[in-house]
């Protein structure tokens, strides 16, 4: 979004570099030894600040006003470039990852699968995993949280895109290579590429995933195109997505199109809700008084039964629980654009196939948005609305995380079936760090349950 004013713009390479980059490696190191560290600390160098991902420069948006600017103006800065390419692997060229010229008819096209009446329909789905995957704990159990729920949300995320009518072999198959891919993406991202290319055993592996992932998904789908009797899910709403404008109502998206969205999806439903209830439940463990009044609500709410859409407006303490966990550990910590055309932001002109990122993590984290950042306070959030310009764990503006309410959901509804039936305590062991990959997760995460 070009800007306008008396005073002559100055050059981006005027920008502030971060200090410590490497040669070749650029500032690889740092973020690939405590990102989110490095990510908060380049406020206090400016507004705007240069980073290096190995010999490529990116420019890191440190303010929630210009921030909103380069959100709002998806045509200039567009989901194109080195980065987002590298990034295809995992998400295709569905939503996530397209060009501003696809994006506006994708997104038509798939908003029918996510409108507000399709989430009673998943609803059940959500509910039905988390008590699936609860009733193999043990009382006294120490579970391994992110295994447990990756496990959990992959089901549910199935069961609403398939209505779970896949084998269990190839859920397995599915879960194995969705890991692999996002457990490599991020060091794929930040790589120079000529590392990427080395025939080592991860580069190996990350590629029989990549080409493995996009097989599955299309053989799922054929079969489906083949078999029309299949169920209402959400596969057959864009399998059955048609263009407003075309009177014959034809269905409209190619296979490798549908394949791409169910890629997002994935992503979206089980990594990033995974992790969100890992923290969420990290965090309940650490604060006691917070986790009993999360359960007396379940109580109160759900008086012993599984929660469904309709008990979401009464579970106000779970969804503030949630949307904190959001705002300290939000799932996509750090995302990137680039210039498709010459333009000035704050106060800096940036030339065409400039790359430019922003971190939902730096803004979440600005004391003088939110006193005491690093504190678990859901609390905050009882007498406030989120602001669309300092809280945007989804991002905003036209790119907005299309399935927002449904990871919302998600989340709430499965958070409130596990405080109905568990406590959920601490293991002594090495402390839990966050893992910035492509999406932010708990790493050595254990904790034990025990049956209320």
């Amino acid at each position: 979004m070009a800007t306008t004013s008396t005073i002559p713009p100055k050059k981006a390479s005027a920008i502030p570099t971060a200090p410590g980059a490497l040669p070749v490696l650029g500032h690889a190191l740092q973020l690939l030894r405590d990102p989110l560290d490095f990510v908060c600390g380049l406020a206090r160098y400016g507004e705007l600040v240069r980073v290096r991902l190995g010999n490529h420069p990116v420019v890191v948006v440190c303010d929630p006003e210009l921030t909103r600017r380069l959100l709002l103006d998806d045509r200039t800065f567009d989901k194109v470039g080195p980065i987002y390419q590298r990034s295809r692997d995992v998400v295709g060229t569905g939503l996530a990852g397209c060009p501003h010229s696809g994006h506006r008819r994708q997104r038509r096209l798939c908003q029918p699968s996510f409108h507000p009446h399709r989430i009673p329909e998943y609803a059940p789905h959500f509910t039905a995993a988390a008590e699936h995957r609860m009733a193999s704990w043990q009382d006294g159990q120490v579970i391994d949280v992110s295994g447990e729920l990756m496990t959990m949300t992959m089901r549910s995320s199935v069961a609403a895109m398939f209505a779970a009518e896949i084998p269990h072999r190839v859920e397995r198959l599915l879960l194995a290579d969705l890991t692999t891919l996002l457990n490599g993406s991020f060091r794929q991202i930040i790589s120079p590429t000529v590392l990427n290319r080395l025939p080592t055993r991860a580069n190996r592996r990350y590629q029989l995933a990549t080409e493995r992932f996009g097989r599955t998904l299309r053989e799922i789908i054929d079969h489906r195109r083949t078999d029309r009797t299949g169920p209402s899910d959400l596969l057959a709403s864009l399998l059955g997505a048609v263009a407003p404008e075309d009177p014959d109502g034809r269905p409209v998206l190619t296979d490798q199109e549908i394949s791409d969205q169910l890629r997002t999806f994935f992503v979206a439903g089980t990594e990033t809700t995974a992790a969100t209830l890992g923290w969420a439940l990290h965090l309940l463990s650490r604060h006691p008084r917070v986790q009993s009044t999360l359960q007396a609500e379940a109580d109160a709410v759900l008086g012993g039964s599984p929660p469904t859409a309709a008990d979401l407006p009464a579970l106000r303490t779970t969804a503030n629980v949630v949307t904190e966990t959001l705002r300290i550990y939000p799932p996509a910590w750090m995302l990137t654009r680039e210039t498709t055309r010459p333009v000035v932001l704050g106060g800096h002109a940036f030339p065409t196939a400039s790359t430019v990122a922003w971190s939902p993590y730096l803004l979440h984290h600005r004391a003088d948005f939110y006193p005491e950042p690093e504190r678990f306070d859901p609390q905050r959030w009882s007498d406030r609305k989120p602001d669309r310009t300092t809280f945007i764990p989804f991002g905003g503006g036209p790119r907005k995380c299309i399935g927002d309410q449904f990871a919302l959901t998600q989340a709430t509804l499965a958070l409130a079936a596990l405080a109905a039936r568990w406590r959920f305590t601490p293991v002594a062991g090495p402390p839990v760090k966050p893992v910035a990959k492509s999406t932010l997760t708990p790493r050595g995460l254990r904790l034990r349950v025990n049956r209320r």
